[in-house]
């Protein structure tokens, strides 16, 4: 017999690929428990299921860098609880990351994929539930709308936001004169499919290749260097506020009379909504 969850969580992250840089991410979790019906008829009460398995996702998955430990492309290095990690890209262009090992998880497996990091969570969590086996698969949001990958950090965040290379899979609405703008909308997913959106402020080297963002935050030392074709760099924090607000300025002084609204997302479900600066 088997008990199910589905969509018991979803989940926030950035990856590495060799082919894609550093990518941002958003899955649906899905679980499944095989057993017997213990006494009170039941292979395992909903409340400690559901309980016990999204601390452990929010833990080890949720706003983390996942890493792919067996990728030929990868080289890990850790040093007094940091990871430093380096990724050569099929361009030839690297992405270098210094980050507390608290922020990443190496999976045993040659790249991220649903398929390889549900094996992993198994292997990791199965011992959870002695009495039952676990299945867990992970699965994207369907969306018929322009959409992007982004990675970002919010190094003033208190939680796991301020991790520097974490991301999402997000829609992206654009409204000109109150007419849903799929041109618009179309255009920046494309402009940010795969992309690092950085905060200014956090840039100490540019050297019209590469960007190195750094800061300090509670959990400890963040440092990138990524290509700067993969990066995109805004005045503010990357909250979904400023980017929402940076999208709708930026579209209004091109389209100076005007209405623009934006409603960006930060995965799935949750965002924010600004209109532009131009008519009003």
């Amino acid at each position: 017999m088997r008990l199910f969850v589905d969509n018991l969580t979803n989940i926030d992250f950035s990856y590495l690929c060799p082919k894609r840089g550093l990518v941002g991410e958003t899955w649906l979790a899905n679980i499944e428990l095989v057993g017997e019906p213990d006494q009170q008829g039941m292979i395992c009460d909903f409340g400690i299921v559901k309980k016990q398995l999204r601390q452990w996702l929010d833990c080890h998955l949720d706003h983390c860098l996942l890493v792919p430990g067996d990728a030929s492309a990868i080289s890990l290095r850790r040093h007094d609880k940091q990871l430093s990690i380096s990724l050569t890209c099929q361009d030839e262009s690297r992405i270098d990351i210094e980050s507390p090992e608290q922020a990443v998880s190496v999976i045993n497996a040659p790249e991220i994929t649903p398929l390889s990091v549900a094996r992993w969570c198994e292997e990791s969590v199965g011992q959870l539930f002695s009495n039952s086996k676990l299945a867990i698969s992970f699965t994207s949001e369907e969306i018929r709308s322009p959409y992007y990958h982004y990675s970002h950090g919010l190094k003033k965040h208190s939680g796991d936001c301020q991790r520097i290379a974490h991301g999402h899979r997000s829609k992206l609405f654009i409204w000109r004169n109150d007419v849903l703008s799929h041109e618009l909308m179309e255009d920046w997913a494309t402009r940010w499919s795969d992309i690092y959106i950085a905060t200014q402020e956090d840039c100490v080297a540019d050297d019209n290749e590469t960007m190195t963002f750094r800061y300090e935050a509670s959990q400890g030392h963040f440092r990138l260097r990524i290509p700067r074709s993969r990066c995109y760099v805004i005045d503010t924090d990357t909250t979904v506020e400023h980017i929402a607000q940076h999208l709708a300025d930026k579209i209004s002084a091109l389209y100076t009379s005007d209405y623009i609204v934006v409603k960006a997302f930060e995965g799935i479900g949750k965002g924010a909504i600004a209109e532009g600066k131009g008519k009003s």
